[in-house]
């Protein structure tokens, strides 16, 4: 191989090794950052976890019973601190994640391109936090009421008159005492599933800046768009039809709030191009 030959090897290798090692500058920040959050988290799990258990206390206190979850294992505890870290952690360190995999990404783009694309990286986190509110506060005081609901015998129905109680005595009694590692997995994956969701429209939408999805298209899909909702909507909730009908009711609105959008965006794009006359009819 000749000398100009290997110097043009060198010359086409050498920003492939600067986007690496910028790529791992990038990845080194975003982990340190995810260790500090979880750090921080550590130091004040308890108010933590208190606030994740408000939910469950609360259906509970409607019920006339009182609030206690159980370690069914001796280091149970522990995991219990380590993941109500990671999941803080997660959180916490998500917008500095998400500005580190800007810092990486902007450079390549135009400037319009990044005027384009910040607004996106702005909706991610706050669309993903309403997500994990509605969860929060809606879903899973519906979730936990109806699971409640199966509990049977006087101490699961506090206000049950004493007679009924005492000629009922001869049946097991069903009364919840659920475990903490249980509960938490529930509930961060009801609240992690959520703020996924919400991230529908920030999806379609950049996927529609992007040219890959039309409002046309998104519009004549919505029979197909309804059985994945309505399929999501079951795995997601108990078998409770009030709160399946809520979050199909949520997801389908997001559904059409993202075809208004790529509507709205498609709109902006043949103005621009009608502008600088490359809008073509036909195409």
């Amino acid at each position: 191989m000749s000398s100009q030959n290997l110097d043009e090897l060198d010359d086409s290798s050498a920003p492939l090794i600067e986007h690496l090692k910028e790529l791992r500058t990038r990845l080194v920040w975003s982990a340190l950052a995810f260790v500090v959050a979880m750090i921080l988290c550590y130091l004040v799990w308890n108010p933590i976890y208190n606030f994740l258990t408000r939910p469950i206390c609360a259906a509970l206190e409607d019920r006339g019973q009182e609030c206690g979850l159980i370690l069914l294992k001796l280091q149970e505890g522990f995991t219990v601190a380590i993941r109500i870290s990671f999941f803080g952690g997660f959180i916490l360190a998500f917008p500095v994640i998400g500005y580190q995999l800007w810092r990486f990404i902007a450079p390549g783009l135009y400037r319009s391109e990044k005027r384009a694309f910040l607004p996106f990286l702005v909706a991610s986190p706050v669309m993903f936090g309403l997500g994990a509110a509605f969860a929060y506060y809606v879903i899973l005081p519906m979730v936990f009421s109806f699971f409640l609901g199966f509990q049977q015998g006087p101490l699961a129905l506090p206000d049950d008159p004493a007679g009924a109680a005492a000629g009922n005595s001869h049946l097991a009694g069903i009364v919840f005492q659920g475990s903490v590692s249980e509960y938490l997995n529930l509930t961060t994956r009801f609240i992690l599933a959520f703020g996924l969701s919400f991230q529908l429209p920030v999806a379609l939408a950049l996927m529609g800046r992007a040219g890959l999805v039309s409002a046309e298209t998104l519009a004549s899909t919505r029979r197909y768009a309804v059985i994945i909702i309505l399929t999501l909507a079951a795995c997601l909730t108990p078998p409770d039809v009030g709160s399946q009908l809520v979050l199909f009711s949520v997801i389908y609105g997001l559904y059409e709030i993202s075809i208004q959008i790529v509507r709205r965006i498609e709109k902006t794009r043949e103005k621009e191009l009608r502008a600088q006359g490359l809008w073509d009819e036909d195409a």
